[in-house]
């Protein structure tokens, strides 16, 4: 089932309206009916099936403390599940997301 827009556009506020350290943005991008989350050009995470689920580096892992780990779609490897209670709580999704870039691998290259 894909995730909605509404699911999506309610995430990114709860991102978007606190100020990220760096001033970044997170940003989508649509995939097979799911979403793909970005900040500062590091993928973090995704929306899949109208769940939040972010990579899991230590950093989420102390943050989110009893996280389930769920498989985004058959055949990756498994991610931490942010409950609807933590989404609702935009403070914590800023921190959670300052804490883990520095954990992320940069972006590759694009290829030209």
């Amino acid at each position: 089932m894909p995730s909605s827009e509404k699911f999506r556009d309610h995430v990114l506020e709860q991102f978007n309206g606190k100020l990220l350290e760096g001033g970044f943005r997170v940003t989508t991008r649509k995939m097979m009916g799911e979403y793909i989350l970005y900040a500062d050009g590091k993928i973090f995470g995704g929306i899949y099936d109208d769940r939040l689920l972010v990579k899991p580096v230590p950093a989420a892992l102390a943050m989110l403390p009893g996280a389930k780990k769920q498989l985004p779609y058959e055949g990756a490897k498994p991610m931490l599940r942010v409950t609807n209670e933590q989404i609702e709580d935009g403070d914590l999704l800023v921190r959670l997301l300052d804490a883990m870039l520095p954990e992320l691998p940069a972006a590759k290259a694009k290829k030209k």
